[in-house]
């Protein structure tokens, strides 16, 4: 299928993130990214048209909520919605967050919830950026609100969608991130979109999917996580059964998962943890961001990294935590 020129950009950009192959001797040692990418699933696929539709549009108090498809592989379109801040124009762009949705079991949810239409207000934070001047895509995730199954339920399409990928030599993160690519695609096709000012937010699984993607998408110049870094030393000591994204078949050959956190170098990342969150143990997360600290110091970007861990909190987005994610973006995509 003819290939946009946004795809053919991302394509150019990702390969070259990637870095060149090590040596010219089959047997040379691959890198860490190298690495990663095999074990997610091999090289990803040359993207598709987007085929944009706008299936809605509706004025609310600061912003216009459209709710829009695209597609990621041929016939296989996700939904979005976008939130698009009065004033934010072709003839004045403006910079952008992809905010990625938690999981929390809320299969019904996904992308509803960032926008603004149902769950929890403390993660409406669709709206909260799109009211400080950001554009904002919050896309479903596979499995999750309109990209469920008629024939199984929750989280045994989840297990189903997994299983799958896994009997295909891939996994369920491998195609968490070519959406999520797709998704920045896509905000790069906006005219209200300045596209050297794109970043991404995700809370719990949003938060995976956040240094999931990072390493795969350059264009992305600031990220923030929060309240999800499991490694799998901690999974494993405390028994955590955690939602898939988080299993890269046979990455711990190689590392855990701070090592693909620190991927991201040298752009700007920030993480935030709740001392007492259950599904990130922080005595491992503590080890991790150390991990992450001295990736950013190699690529000689000390100062693009930071994290916070809130005493006496677990798996919430608090004032503090949320404090610190706006002035990030700020920070990074404002200047």
């Amino acid at each position: 299928m003819k290939q946009s020129a946004a795809g053919a950009a991302v394509a150019l950009a990702v390969q070259t993130a990637g870095g060149a192959a090590t040596g010219n001797s089959p047997s040379a040692k691959p890198s860490l990214r190298e690495a990663l990418l095999e074990c997610l699933g091999g090289p990803w696929p040359e993207p598709c048209d987007l085929r944009p539709e706008v299936r809605q549009v509706e004025q609310k108090d600061g912003y216009r909520l459209e709710s829009v498809t695209y597609e990621v592989e041929p016939g296989d379109r996700v939904p979005a919605y976008v939130l698009v801040p009065d004033g934010a124009s072709a003839a004045s762009p403006q910079p952008a967050v992809a905010v990625w949705h938690q999981h929390n079991g809320a299969y019904h949810l996904g992308k509803v919830e960032p926008a603004g239409l149902a769950g929890s207000p403390m993660h409406h934070t669709g709206v909260a950026l799109a009211k400080l001047g950001y554009v904002v895509i919050c896309p479903d995730a596979l499995c999750f609100g309109e990209r469920q199954s008629k024939h199984l339920r929750g989280g045994d399409f989840e297990r189903f969608e997994f299983l799958r990928y896994v009997v295909a030599g891939k996994c369920m993160a491998w195609k968490n991130i070519l959406d999520m690519r797709r998704a920045i695609d896509y905000l790069c096709s906006r005219p209200e979109v300045r596209k050297d000012r794109i970043g991404c937010y995700g809370h719990s699984m949003g938060s995976t999917h956040t240094w999931l993607v990072g390493p795969w998408e350059p264009r992305l110049i600031c990220l923030v996580g929060n309240c999800c870094l499991p490694t799998y030393a901690a999974i494993h000591r405390t028994h955590i059964l955690h939602c898939f994204p988080n299993f890269i078949p046979g990455w711990m050959k190689y590392g855990d998962t701070p090592d693909i956190a620190g991927l991201i170098a040298p752009r700007a990342l920030h993480l935030n943890f709740g001392e007492t969150d259950a599904g990130s143990p922080i005595e491992e997360v503590r080890a991790g961001v150390q991990t992450i600290a001295r990736a950013y110091e190699q690529a000689g970007a000390a100062d693009k990294f930071s994290y916070f861990i809130e005493p006496g909190v677990g798996h919430v987005l608090s004032e503090e935590m949320w404090r610190r994610a706006r002035e990030w973006f700020d920070k990074h995509l404002k200047s």
